[in-house]
């Protein structure tokens, strides 16, 4: 499992000394442990490991803005290395070209069901707010 990789990453920065590295795989796998102890029925598998990066990641971003705008570059800078760190667990995302032409493939392409076949197929690899809007445009 994912989350399995996501810990040993996490031994490898502690032996290594990188803090920021750490610190960012350790919040991941104390989301991932939340996630598991919230119900006795709950049993996450890589697709919500993939959502609690990319909404980690998306917090990061936020932070760095902040950063920025105090004009504390450094700490902004330790923010680029922690989101490098959980970056490398992401799936790859698709591009808008792919996205059109799984859409163009679809037998219905109608706006709930290719949502409803991305969110299925493709969770975590696409933006859904861009297959949404080319869904519109098509």
């Amino acid at each position: 499992m994912l989350i399995d990789e996501i810990k040993k990453a996490n031994m490898a920065a502690m032996k290594a000394h990188d803090v920021d590295s750490r610190a960012a795989l350790s919040m991941v796998i104390t989301s991932y442990q939340n996630l598991v102890t919230s119900g006795p029925d709950v049993k996450p598998t890589d697709t919500d490991v993939v959502h609690i990066i990319q909404k980690f990641a998306k917090e990061l971003e936020e932070e760095k803005e902040g950063y920025l705008k105090l004009g504390r570059a450094e700490s902004a800078v330790a923010i680029d290395k922690q989101k490098e760190a959980v970056a490398k667990f992401l799936p790859k995302m698709l591009s808008e070209d792919e996205i059109k032409k799984i859409i163009s493939s679809l037998a219905d392409k109608s706006i709930p069901s290719v949502m409803k076949y991305f969110k299925e197929n493709y969770a975590g690899q696409c933006d859904m707010g861009l297959v949404s809007r080319l869904a519109r445009g098509l």
